[in-house]
């Protein structure tokens, strides 16, 4: 793991598209990275975006602003780097897939001895999670798992929940509601705790095993959207629906009004 000083020197190249401004890095780099900020104290949200965050963006000033300074912004999603290439931009815009993120933090951070919080999804997915964890990665430190009620908590149950997580000692917090509400969770958390708090979708499922990943092929061509969509059509039609046809749309758009 490279250490920087003044913070993480390889997520600071970025490029634009639609209304959000989205790092260029390599997939391993990013996680280095995160372990980095995580020792040094660096307070930062981060969020793996992808087309149905474009769009969500474009459509909520309120989302957008969540996702600006001091975000970072991480491409989770093939569309992203169509598009980057598209518009010519340098360097490309690689994806960096939030569940393999997850899986990479956890090992890089295995020798510089990071603790983790697990924040999100249900008892029974955090316990296989842990257990699928620290199978894979013997030396991650887990300080602690917590799932919160779906409704929206009070001030109080916030402020004791922040406690905790500050208590338990832990460099970083992930975050597994879903989007946009783990955004917005992620921002929250740190500015409350001034931890580092990565908003990152369903690795926790994937991780655990009670959500089946798309087959590598499949990732690699760009279809993990349409696997998904297949797998829960009723839950995830609007979401890969609405997502891809308002990011193509934002997109362009945004580019044409840059010229």
């Amino acid at each position: 793991m490279n250490q920087t000083s003044g913070g993480a020197t390889r997520l600071r190249t970025k490029h634009s598209l639609g209304t959000i401004d989205v790092v260029s890095t390599s997939p391993r780099e990013a996680a280095s990275e995160l372990c980095c900020m995580a020792l040094q104290g660096t307070p930062r949200h981060v969020h793996l975006v992808n087309a149905y965050t474009v769009a969500l963006a474009s459509q909520s000033e309120v989302y957008r602003e969540c996702l600006q300074q001091p975000a970072v912004n991480l491409p989770d999603g093939k569309p992203l780097t169509w598009a980057s290439q598209l518009f010519g931009q340098n360097p490309v815009i690689r994806q960096i897939r939030g569940p393999q993120l997850f899986l990479d933090t956890f090992d890089v951070g295995q020798s510089a001895g990071i603790k983790h919080f697990l924040l999100g999804s249900t008892e029974e997915v955090l316990l296989k999670l842990r257990n699928n964890l620290l199978k894979q990665f013997p030396d991650a430190q887990i300080a602690g798992m917590e799932s919160p009620p779906f409704r929206q908590l009070t001030a109080k149950e916030y402020a004791a929940q922040d406690d905790r997580i500050v208590r338990s000692g832990a460099h970083i917090v992930w975050v597994g509601l879903g989007t946009p509400k783990q955004d917005f969770e992620a921002r929250r958390l740190v500015e409350a705790t001034g931890l580092l708090a990565v908003a990152v979708g369903a690795a926790f499922d994937f991780a655990a095993g009670t959500v089946r990943e798309a087959p590598a092929w499949v990732r690699n061509a760009g279809f993990e959207w349409l696997f998904r969509l297949l797998s829960e059509p009723r839950r995830l039609w609007r979401r890969y629906v609405f997502g891809n046809v308002t990011f193509i749309r934002t997109v362009i758009s945004e580019r044409y009004a840059r010229r």
